[in-house]
């Protein structure tokens, strides 16, 4: 993505607009809310009070960040018809929602929790299984910022035209993402993605709509095209791809919808019914966002034949200076695209940024470090570890290590290992504590040694859905085995309960 013909002046212009737009938030949000700084709560989840479009548009720029984009194009060039996966893993997450989410959500809501972990101590109690959890979750979004940080340098050099160099466009935005992220806290955060979600929902049509329009007009001639040249990426996959296929659908499903982020927008909802009505839109949202960008990738192989895996990276912006070049109404939405592209990632990393300075502040500074610290104090020490954490991440993304799709997959490997812990935690009375952390360190310590052994999956299974069959395995034996007497687990209150407090609050 770093080709960009019609990048340069009008791309610099678009960039420094959508940042003082970003830094005008910030500033609003501050001066009109001035204590949004000084709580947790406030800071962390805009006091609990999302409304149902403003949830709507947080949810699906965390969700769909530059790496759709960036990313997932060049894997539907490489792979072909198979990585319709991608469409089925990001419908799969709006599953992995509901089999948690509005039950959570009600007891999030009495309780006051701000951090996923609160859910942990207050089911399970002890601290050891929520410190884990804590941990596997910023092992997850250490991994998640890192990817947004690579994809905003790709894309603002891109966009550029090379003007602005890949490090330093890096060091720029999230010199911006940190100054309104740290005036207004996730209010800030989700008033931008407003602006981000439009013009990314915008951006891809158009890119589909100019590529269908140089390809010939007919998505039907480009898989025409695919069958007659490129049979195998049209072919019926092999047993063992189907259940690698399928291994990942699960595994994203689970574990997107238990990124620390997206549990936190799930406190964040105004209500129970905010909250659905959120997710049953967000339910089209893999077809008019992952489908389109599959697409897209369909249209580069016969666009573009022959692209190494180097050069398919760069597919993105190989099909968007042919786009730009139709028309002048084409190549000032190409500018627009690529300018909401970079603001999509930065709106994804601002609230990923956000979650971990959270876990860092209540569930290790709070809790752990200096128990009986005021909020405000707590505050400062989470936007300050999360500068830090930031620094040394920048020194990662200064060398890439890897292509964006294999970055996005590393952190479900240990993040999804949290998952008995909230969802048979839900439902399960039984569910102990002591079973749930040796089961999340059993099962972390397997997927991550068939990571560091190169052993990318056991059969087509990753390793990481491996590691989840053993984590649950020690789950549920474990507490049945537990004494009788054991103390009963806390029951969450029904819907209507919640309700009813709200209302009396209210």
């Amino acid at each position: 993505m770093n080709e960009l013909t019609f990048g340069g002046a009008p791309g610099i212009a678009v960039l420094t607009a959508y940042a003082v737009i970003m830094l005008g938030i910030g500033f609003w949000v501050s001066r009109r809310r001035p204590g949004v700084r000084d709580g947790l709560k406030s800071y962390y989840l805009a006091g609990g009070h999302l409304g149902a479009v403003v949830l709507f548009f947080t949810l699906y720029a965390s969700q769909y960040s530059g790496n759709n984009v960036v990313g997932y194009a060049p894997a539907a060039y490489r792979s072909g018809f198979t990585w319709w996966q991608s469409v089925t893993f990001m419908t799969a997450i709006i599953g992995g929602y509901l089999l948690f989410a509005p039950r959570l959500y009600t007891v999030a809501k009495r309780e006051g929790f701000v951090t996923p972990t609160d859910w942990m101590r207050y089911r399970f109690g002890g601290a050891r299984s929520s410190l884990l959890a804590a941990l596997l979750m910023l092992w997850a979004l250490a991994n998640y910022l890192l990817e947004q940080l690579v994809a905003m340098g790709h894309g603002i050099a891109g966009l550029t035209g090379g003007t602005v160099p890949y490090q330093a466009a890096v060091i720029g935005f999230v010199v911006v993402m940190l100054a309104y992220s740290w005036m207004g806290g996730m209010r800030a955060v989700a008033f931008t993605d407003v602006m981000q979600g439009i013009a990314l929902l915008v951006g891809v049509t158009v890119l589909l709509a100019g590529g269908l329009w140089l390809a010939g007009g007919s998505l039907g001639g480009v898989v025409d095209h695919i069958i007659a040249d490129e049979p195998d990426k049209a072919a019926v996959p092999p047993v063992r791809d189907s259940v690698n296929w399928l291994s990942l659908v699960v595994m994203v499903g689970i574990g997107a919808a238990l990124y620390p982020h997206a549990v936190q927008r799930i406190y964040a909802a105004d209500s129970e019914r905010t909250l659905k009505r959120s997710l049953s839109r967000m339910a089209w949202m893999p077809l008019v966002t992952t489908g389109v960008v599959f697409a897209v990738g369909l249209i580069g192989i016969r666009l573009f034949p022959g692209l190494d895996d180097a050069g398919s990276e760069q597919l993105v912006g190989l099909i968007a200076n042919e786009v730009a070049g139709i028309n002048v109404f084409f190549s000032v939405m190409m500018i627009l695209l690529f300018g909401g592209v970079v603001a999509a990632i930065v709106s994804t990393a601002d609230s990923v940024l956000l979650s971990l300075s959270s876990i860092i502040s209540k569930d290790v500074y709070a809790r752990h470090i200096a128990p009986g610290a005021d909020e405000r104090k707590a505050v400062a020490v989470g936007k300050a570890v999360g500068v830090a954490a930031v620094a040394v991440l920048l020194v990662l993304a200064w060398n890439p290590p890897t292509l964006l799709v294999n970055i996005f997959v590393l952190k479900f490997e240990l993040l999804i290992q949290v998952a008995p812990a909230f969802i048979l935690g839900l439902y399960w009375k039984r569910l102990a504590e002591g079973p749930v952390f040796w089961g999340m360190a059993a099962g972390a310590a397997l997927a991550g040694g068939l990571v560091l052994a190169g052993v990318e999956d056991v059969y087509g299974v990753h390793g990481g859905l491996v590691g989840l069959a053993l984590n649950t395995l020690v789950c549920v034996v474990g507490s049945l085995m537990r004494r009788p007497g054991a103390a009963p687990a806390p029951v969450p209150a029904p819907a209507a309960e919640v309700r009813d407090a709200e209302r009396s609050a209210g």
